[in-house]
């Protein structure tokens, strides 16, 4: 029976069955499904991947928008210019005059625009060739220990590991720098070689701006040379008219809702109110104060140790770092202003770029009222440059005023005299300029165009992360000073921070917006290394922290290497700041020694470098015997310099070196980090 149900089935089977079953069926259109979803999937993900780098951009822009603003070149095509200028600006002096150059290639039949390399694809430059009688100019600053700025970072880094041929590309460099610094102008002085070396035509030789004497006067002496020198390198002739243009130009607000108004933000809108991390330069940290107090015990002079509140923040610093403060100016003077120009200070208002292609629309944010652009983003207590005193010309009703502010926007050597006597010596401002010439009475829309926007402070972080994680520490001089005119000027930051007072906590703590700027002055990797630290004044600032850092690395029981410290200040009984701490961390070991020079509580004045000179023998044991790094942090222009020089003598004497190999010997400790400085002029 099972043999014939056998045969059976088999033979049902071969007779029934169809040539596809329906399993086979299934199967192939599970895998044709699988096949198509795979292939369209695959070929939707290939064109979105060829797609991403012109569709999704890091920033707010259209993909449209932001090929534009990259592309000047495209720029300069379409609006008919031939004139380019770029800026390298930390303070926005290179800024301010890269406009200036700009605005006066009209006069040249040169048409031009100011550019941010940082917005721009500066590979372009390769194609300035392309344009009749193009010419690129560069206004860069040199920042730091010798770096580029931070908009110029991605340009500089293009010239040194690009090989791109500049050939046909004519450009000019002028730098701004401080003699007072050893990397004077040196990105400027770079960049100009390699702009050289690419291909392109020098058509005027660099210029050095020295912002420790005269950057104006040397800034429009070599303006002044430049453009002789494009008349004679394109056979183009000024063609003398010399009108005031406005860059910006005037839109009512008043209909604004309040809501969409600024009030003293760096950048977004509300953004004090609505605060978002990462804190930077353009979104500060709206910070408490938690601790001011005064840190003299006596004199006519006030030291202040402040105390910033970051806990919740997410910020985090390093020993050594920087802390930049947002200052405000006084009410005083900004009601001063408004009195004297007899305007409403609370018109809103909003200044617009008469450029469309200029990727700067406001000098500030916008909109907001005169009380609050004068408040929080212009710099009205600084020495206002020529060109100001030219465009205020137009404004002066009294030829006397007029024939006077003509002279010192002059380049005559009389014009220079009277500038420099009138507004630099008796140091006045702008609110000092309109007292002492009553008839000038500018629009107060076009003073704000040509006020320099209002800076951050930077201070040195006097203390330690690893002591002190939720709050950052400064220690600051209240600057005040009577001028020759018998007015009193007033540090703009440090006499806000005067004022935040803490107080109990029932009440709200006084803030001030701050973000953090990373520094290369750093203690040695190794806690064992030993160090040498001068600082006096305030340049103990940083020292504070790097001896907290320690003190705390001891406690943990690790071993931590020799600490010695010279300090120096007027008389111990006034101004000796931190007495009890340091002489605490001498007690314990960690401070190995503290070497003091008041320099007024004996009849010949006795500073920190005849200490130094007293101790040759120490330095070499430490910087030549043992590797160990030396820090300066100080005054730039005298106490520095002054260092250096001993530091160098130094080598010659104990290291038994010439002149020249002491010079190299400490050139190597500075490449090394064994020799850093942190230094203002």
């Amino acid at each position: 029976m099972e043999n014939s149900e056998g045969v059976k089935i088999e033979s049902t089977v071969v007779t029934e069955e169809p040539l596809i079953s329906a399993l086979d069926i299934a199967l192939f259109v599970v895998i044709i499904t699988v096949a198509y979803f795979w292939y369209f999937k695959r070929d939707k993900q290939s064109s979105s991947s060829e797609k991403k780098p012109y569709t999704i951009q890091p920033s707010s822009l259209s993909s449209i928008e932001q090929t534009s603003n990259s592309s000047f070149i495209k720029k300069l095509k379409s609006t008919g210019r031939s004139l380019v200028v770029f800026y390298g600006s930390q303070t926005g002096t290179a800024e301010e005059f890269a406009g200036r150059i700009a605005k006066e290639g009209a006069r040249y039949k040169m048409k031009g625009m100011v550019a941010d390399p940082e917005e721009c694809d500066m590979a372009d430059l390769v194609e300035m060739k392309e344009i009749q009688k193009s010419l690129a100019i560069f206004c860069i600053a040199t920042y730091g220990e010798g770096d580029p700025t931070d908009n110029a970072m991605d340009f500089y880094e293009w010239l040194q590991n690009g090989d791109a041929d500049l050939e046909g590309l004519n450009y000019a460099v002028f730098g701004l720098g401080n003699k007072t610094y050893e990397h004077y102008n040196e990105i400027a002085i770079y960049i100009d070689q390699r702009l050289e070396e690419l291909g392109a035509t020098r058509v005027h030789e660099i210029g050095l701006g020295d912002d420790d004497a005269n950057i104006e006067d040397d800034f429009v002496s070599w303006k002044e040379k430049l453009w002789e020198s494009v008349c004679s390198h394109y056979g183009i002739e000024e063609t003398g008219e010399e009108s005031n243009i406005r860059q910006y130009k005037l839109v009512d607000c008043s209909e604004v809702l309040p809501e969409r108004i600024f009030s003293g933000e760096i950048s977004r809108l509300k953004s004090y109110e609505n605060q978002r991390f990462p804190f930077d330069v353009k979104n500060p940290y709206l910070s408490k104060i938690a601790v001011n107090r005064e840190l003299h015990k006596s004199g006519d002079r006030s030291c202040m140790h402040i105390e910033f509140d970051i806990d919740g923040s997410k910020m985090r610093y390093d020993t050594g770092d920087h802390v930049a403060v947002y200052p405000k100016n006084s009410s005083e003077l900004v009601d001063k202003i408004g009195e004297l120009l007899n305007a409403d200070l609370d018109a809103v208002f909003s200044l617009l770029n008469t450029d469309e292609e200029s990727s700067k629309k406001h000098p500030f944010p916008c909109p907001c009222t005169y009380r609050t652009a004068l408040t929080y983003y212009l710099d009205i207590t600084s020495n206002p440059r020529t060109h100001i005193m030219k465009e205020l010309i137009e404004y002066a009703s009294d030829p006397k005023d007029q024939e006077k502010l003509k002279l010192m926007a002059s380049s005559t050597p009389e014009g220079k005299k009277e500038f420099h006597e009138w507004i630099l010596r008796d140091n006045r401002n702008i609110v000092h300029i309109l007292e002492d010439l009553p008839s000038v009475k500018p629009d107060l829309d076009h003073l704000c165009e040509l006020l320099p926007r209002l800076q951050c402070r930077y201070y040195s972080i006097s203390s330690s992360p690893k002591v002190y994680p939720k709050s950052i520490h400064i220690t600051a001089v209240l600057v005040n000073y009577t001028t020759p005119t018998n007015r009193v000027n007033k540090g703009v930051a440090t006499n806000l921070l005067a004022q935040l007072i803490p107080t109990n906590d029932e009440l709200p703590q006084p803030t001030i917006p701050i973000y953090i700027r990373r520094s290369q002055f750093r203690l040695p990797p190794k806690s064992q290394t030993p160090i040498i630290m001068i600082g006096p004044g305030t340049g103990l600032a940083p020292f504070r922290g790097f001896i907290q850092e320690r003190d705390y690395a001891r406690k943990e029981g690790r071993e931590i290497g020799e600490m010695v410290l010279y300090f120096g200040c007027r008389k111990k009984d006034e101004d000796f700041i931190y007495e009890n701490e340091l002489q605490e961390y001498v007690a314990n070991g960690t401070l190995t020694k503290l070497h003091l020079a008041f320099s007024r509580d004996q009849p010949e004045k006795k500073y920190v470098t005849h200490l130094l000179e007293q101790n040759a023998d120490e330095l070499w044991n430490i910087i030549g015997e043992k590797s160990g790094h030396l820090y300066v942090c100080g005054d730039a222009r005298s106490m520095a310099k002054d260092v250096h020089s001993i530091i160098v003598k130094v080598v010659m004497e104990k290291g038994r070196m010439t002149n020249s190999q002491a010079l190299n010997y400490v050139k190597k400790m500075e490449q090394q980090k064994r020799y850093s400085a942190d230094v203002w002029s």
